[in-house]
């Protein structure tokens, strides 16, 4: 038989809608060329020559379509012979050769030399078969690839092969291949079509913390419901590191991961910074991390995540990923039970890692009674009630532990009005009563304590807007205009309570922010720390809005707002610190944002972060930032922050990119970190070269360098992750 050549081409759906009624089967035979000629003969025979399509149409309306040069076609039976130019489209899937017998019924077909897919996967081989009972495909001397074109970069070539079209593939006697070098073999390899399949992610590399390093990971598919990443690192200059992540679906019994990782690090007296540690560290150090979710029924979850580390480095150090989402990992069991007006919760929080300050709930249960509508009155209800035994531990034991047990409930009542057709007004009126416990080691108070609470209050709010249709301002892009204003007033009284938060232990109490905190309960739910409070808050949020290429974009979004506290407690001012969030698009492909924070009372600004992002064409981006935190102890306790940072993409050509990061900080003169990255597309795989410079405050430099390469049909992470965490491209 000729050779089958080409390239396999976009998959096409071609389905009529689900519930049609069955209809007769139909077929429809024409010519593509001038010199096309087609004859039919007796019993539903038919033969073409020069340039044929058919068409076939089974009794559920689905479409198969094959043309060729030549084909002899027996419509009763649904056989057919095809030689030239063949293309047949079926189920999705492109077929193209020189010669094919083929059913368009049973869809069983017979191929010499071959090539087929439905992207990703491409298969091609000197010969297939379909078994007539189990629908499977045989091919022999194949290979599969994700790489589409007729050469593919690389593919993974075998003796038989078994295709479950949709489903599975299974090799015999498999070896990769790399261009024309053979890389790895396995005597069978199966794969399922669903799912990602078995790759390897190596990341090379040199950092001066850790010297030349290769950076392993070995996805392999058990089935469509579990999959495994496998760990094998190798720093010079620490060592190994290994280790399995598990991931899982049990269907009705829940979802989760499993991670482990181990380091022998011969370098474990030395910190993530490059310098000494002021704790022994053992060189055996590891990371265990589990995590399942479970929908035992509809609205009831449950939740468990464990994360013990042997140290609290460990994940700075060698799970640098890890360690920028979240720097204090903690473990919990929650049950979560929801209804329409009310939702239980079960929640047990234990310290498994004694180096992390942690309040332990052993267990904090919480019923929530979300805002509803009493009877046919016009009042709403609202509740939050928590009963548990919390402890409250010291990293490393620094200072003695105190617990204590603690019931909390709160009940409020509102009147939602709306006056004149346009003024929202709602008052409450609330309380709360807290009992704590005899205190247990070190704490506040050493006996029981009752604590009540009174709170009132009322929300104003309204919206007025104007329309300019006929208004266009070319420099904005803008043709017409909405103007959409909402002013709102919050004011919140709370008496004195009969008990102060010093005379209490502190479970829950207030933590820094960067934002203004709730003034409202229970969305305040600091439950330690309540106190006496009378406080207007006043916002004004703008919102413009024009036509762009006839859709509706939103120009601008500023929101302005402060408290006035009519009686501030000690340690307070008049004003709270005054905010501004803005979000301006002045064009399409412009971008800029800035939120303020401005110390009325002292007349300077808190903090100031201001962002641009500029994407003009699609080869080319630019971003730009500057974030200002005041130095001021009493109020972050750091030495704040006056950090320029930019961003930089630039396609060079379809083959190579480039993008580059920088963080300086002008405090010092410093510029902290740099990363410069060098992408090279190879067809079914995306390189990516990087260099990464940080200043380790000590006097010295961290370098590192790493190549990575990214699969673009099953990617380790997506292409584009990099740009808000490109530490990713090197492997941590």
């Amino acid at each position: 038989m000729k050779r089958l050549f080409g390239a396999t081409l976009l998959t096409l759906a071609l389905a009529v809608g689900a519930g049609a009624a069955e209809q007769p089967e139909r077929w429809n035979l024409e010519t593509l060329t001038k010199e096309g000629r087609v004859s039919f003969g007796q019993g539903g025979l038919a033969q073409g020559s020069g340039g044929v399509l058919v068409h076939y149409w089974n009794k559920d309306g689905k479409q198969t379509e094959l043309s060729a040069s030549k084909i002899q076609l027996n419509q009763a039976t649904g056989d057919i012979k095809a030689e030239g130019a063949i293309f047949l489209q079926n189920d999705g899937r492109l077929w193209r050769g020189e010669q094919l017998e083929y059913n368009f019924k049973t869809k069983v077909m017979r191929a010499a030399e071959f090539r087929t897919g439905s992207g990703p996967f491409f298969v091609g081989g000197l010969s297939l078969e379909t078994d007539k009972t189990s629908n499977h495909n045989t091919a022999t001397n194949a290979f599969f690839t994700t790489d589409d074109l007729a050469d593919p970069g690389y593919r993974i070539r075998c003796r038989k092969l078994t295709i479950i079209p949709g489903k599975s593939l299974e090799a015999e006697d498999a070896t990769m291949v790399i261009g024309n070098v053979p890389v790895m073999y396995w005597p069978k390899y199966s794969r399922n079509l669903a799912t990602h399949g078995d790759y390897w992610v190596v990341t090379p590399g040199y950092r001066s913390l850790y010297g030349p390093y290769v950076l392993g990971t070995y996805h392999h598919v058990f089935t469509t419901n579990f999959t495994t990443d496998l760990h094998l690192d190798y720093r010079q200059k620490r060592g190994i590191g290994v280790g399995p992540n598990f991931n899982y679906d049990a269907g009705r019994w829940g979802q989760g991961e499993f991670k482990f990782y181990y380091a022998h690090d011969d370098a474990a007296g030395t910190n993530g910074l490059g310098g000494a540690l002021t704790r022994n560290l053992d060189n055996d150090r590891h990371r265990i991390s589990f995590s399942h979710r479970i929908e035992i029924r509809t609205n009831l979850t449950v939740n468990a995540v464990v994360r013990e580390q042997s140290d609290a480095s460990l994940i700075r150090d060698f799970l640098e990923h890890e360690f920028q989402r979240n720097i204090q990992p903690s473990s919990f069991l929650e049950v979560n039970q929801l209804w329409s007006n009310w939702s239980l919760n079960l929640l047990a929080q234990p310290r498994i890692n004694d180096f992390f300050e942690t309040v332990e709930r052993l267990p904090d249960v919480k019923l929530t009674g979300f805002r509803q509508q009493v009877g046919v009155t016009p009042f709403y209800y609202e509740s939050e009630s928590s009963v548990g035994y919390y402890r409250h531990e010291f990293a490393d034991n620094i200072a003695n532990s105190f617990a204590a047990g603690r019931a909390d409930t709160y009940h409020q009542v509102v009147l939602p009005w709306n006056l004149f057709g346009w003024l929202n007004v709602t008052p409450r009126v609330g309380g709360r009563f807290t009992h704590y416990t005899e205190t247990d080691g070190f704490g506040a108070t050493a006996t029981e304590a009752n604590r009540g609470v009174f709170n009132t209050g009322v929300e104003l709010t309204f919206k007025v807007h104007t329309t300019q249709p006929n208004t266009e301002i070319p420099w904005l892009q803008a043709k017409g205009i909405r103007h959409i204003m909402e002013p709102g007033i919050n004011y919140a009284y709370v008496p004195s309570p009969n008990r102060l938060p010093p005379t209490l232990p502190r479970f829950d109490g207030e933590l820094g922010s960067l934002r203004l905190l709730p003034i409202e309960f229970p969305d305040y739910n600091a439950i330690d720390a309540v106190d006496s409070q009378n406080v207007f808050r006043f916002s004004l949020r703008n919102t413009i809005q024009t036509k762009r290429n006839d859709r509706v974009d939103t120009l601008l979004n500023w929101a302005l707002y402060t408290d006035w506290r009519v009686k501030p407690r000690a340690g307070q001012g008049t004003f709270a610190d005054a905010f501004s969030d803005l979000d301006f698009k002045p064009r399409d492909w412009l971008t800029l944002t800035s939120q303020n924070r401005y110390d009325i009372d002292n007349g300077h600004v808190r903090i100031a972060d201001h962002h641009a992002t500029i994407s003009p064409e699609d080869h080319w981006s630019l971003a730009l930032g500057h974030r200002y935190v005041r130095n001021d102890p009493f109020f972050l306790g750091g030495p704040g922050n006056n950090l320029f940072t930019t961003s930089f993409y630039y396609r060079i050509n379809e083959n190579y990119a480039l993008r580059t990061r920088h963080f300086f900080e002008a405090r010092d003169g410093r510029m902290e970190e740099q990363y410069y990255t060098l992408y090279r597309d190879f067809r079914s795989w995306v390189g990516a070269l990087t260099l990464r410079i940080r200043d380790l405050r000590n006097g010295s430099q961290d370098y590192t360098i790493g190549v990575t390469f990214n699969l673009k049909a099953f990617p380790h992470f997506k292409l584009g992750q990099d740009k808000d965490n490109p530490s990713l491209l090197l492997g941590g």
